[in-house]
């Protein structure tokens, strides 16, 4: 049983923060595995080190020798030598260790241990804010988002130094020179290439929007790109759909990748043929990652509760798509549809952020396209509020010509509009739509009107 003494200090292990430090005096190599640990300064609870391991940290950023010297030249410069007791602290740690073969378990300890400080903070907070009777709703959203947090391996500095954040970005630039298909592992590409090369992909953090009129086809160019995204690259996908349910999705999905027109598989008019390539389908949707929420409450604060525990349980997740933004609602803003659909876009976009993962939100373009001579869609055609243009990364718009006019020469033709790309070109990009099968393909002429 643990006694009232036992308590008093919050949760360290100074031996295995000492042996955690002397091996990487002796093995500069080890900082990968820390770097993998997420070891940061603050995961040490004595002071001096806390300032060792900052030191460290400095000079490989400098790309220096780590060893006794050059830490207690660091710590001099710093004016910090003295707090440690000068130069022999640092070799009084070369008693814990002889080998450096059990460092990275020591830093696991050390890891452990500061994980369980961050707990108790937590856990003090929110008894806090408890006793402060704050709002029901944001207190458990405060503690769905502080386990998620406590969740996660890495625990980086909010603000860093761009040393730091220098010295990993030439380690990630000479990895993709060695390995150029390690590139598009983070990102997510929609298969279809023009549209990748002008978005460099689906990034993590990224808010995409894909707004259109009715009848543009957005749900069915969503999940064709969850499922190429799916089943080509393997990437874990999940869909909340606030418009049609799970069986409806699936049927969609299953029209696509087996070619079977979507007619049949409503109506179950359905040859041997069909049922063959349904069953093969079946089996390649199986062994896919893809997840479908057809019941989740049309809230930012439901979806982050739902995509917290996916990404928590499953340890893997790659595209995130809402269909669509104008069905969710604020109780915060009810009342106020500019305010509240404000607050959604914003809700999205921070949590993509702190998912480190893409998330493509549907919406509805307003009727003012409709009164133009030149139907194609543009940013100030996003309904309801201009903050969604503000926080998207990308605004995809689809136009189909044969909607507006029937007896025009691009029948089933769809223009991908590009109207915002932070960080690449503006265009068009163009696809051909097959409704029967619900499918996207590539036009074999494309559209590269692009501008920065």
């Amino acid at each position: 049983m643990v006694s009232i003494e036992d308590i008093k200090l919050p949760p360290h292990n100074l031996d295995a923060e000492k042996g955690t430090l002397w091996g990487i005096l002796l093995d500069n190599e080890l900082m990968y595995v820390y770097d993998w640990l997420g070891l940061v300064p603050e995961d040490f609870y004595q002071k001096e080190h806390k300032y060792i391991y900052e030191a460290v940290r400095d000079l490989r950023a400098s790309r220096k020798t780590i060893d006794v010297v050059t830490v207690a030249d660091m710590l001099q410069k710093w004016d910090k030598l003295d707090t440690l007791g000068w130069t022999d602290y640092l070799y009084e740690l070369s008693g814990f260790i002889l080998s450096t073969s059990t460092c990275p378990e020591y830093a696991q300890i050390v890891k452990e241990k500061a994980t369980l400080r961050n707990v108790l903070k937590v856990s003090q907070n929110i008894i806090g804010e408890v006793y402060e009777q704050k709002d029901t709703v944001e207190i458990i959203e405060a503690i769905e988002k502080n386990i998620f947090d406590l969740t996660q391996v890495k625990t980086w500095f909010t603000i860093q130094h761009i040393k730091d954040i220098l010295s990993v970005r030439i380690e990630d630039y000479m990895e993709i020179v060695d390995n150029p298909e390690k590139l598009n592992e983070t990102k997510v590409l929609s298969n279809y290439r023009a549209l990748d090369d002008n978005l460099a992909g689906f990034k993590p953090g990224e808010l995409i929007i894909l707004a259109a009129r009715p009848s543009m086809w957005k749900t069915a160019f969503a999940l064709n790109v969850l499922m190429n995204a799916a089943v080509q690259w393997k990437k874990s996908v999940a869909i909340f759909s606030l418009e049609m349910n799970s069986e409806q999705i699936v049927d969609r999905i299953i029209s696509t990748l087996a070619e079977i027109p979507m007619y049949k598989i409503t109506k179950w008019n359905l040859d041997s043929e069909d049922f063959s390539k349904m069953g093969e389908a079946i089996e390649i949707l199986g062994e896919t990652n893809i997840y479908i929420d057809d019941k989740w409450s049309a809230t930012v604060t439901d979806l982050k509760s739902k995509l917290r525990r996916l990404k928590i349980e499953k340890w893997a997740l790659d595209l995130v798509i809402v269909d669509y933004l104008q069905l969710m609602h604020s109780v915060k803003f009810a009342g106020n549809r500019v305010q509240e659909i404000s607050e959604i876009s914003r809700g999205l976009k921070e949590l993509a952020r702190e998912l480190e993962v893409p998330i493509m939100a549907l919406s509805q373009l307003s009727r003012a396209v409709e009164q133009r001579i030149d139907k194609k869609p543009q940013l100030s055609d996003l309904r309801e509020s201009w903050s969604i243009e503000q926080d998207a990364d990308a605004v995809l718009m689809l136009h189909r010509e044969d909607y507006y006019d029937p007896d025009t020469d691009r029948k089933g033709a769809t223009d991908v509009c590009i109207r915002k790309n932070r960080n690449g070109a503006v265009g068009e990009v163009e696809l051909h739509f097959e409704k029967e099968i619900m499918k996207f393909r590539e036009a074999k002429a494309v559209a590269t009107d692009r501008t920065y």
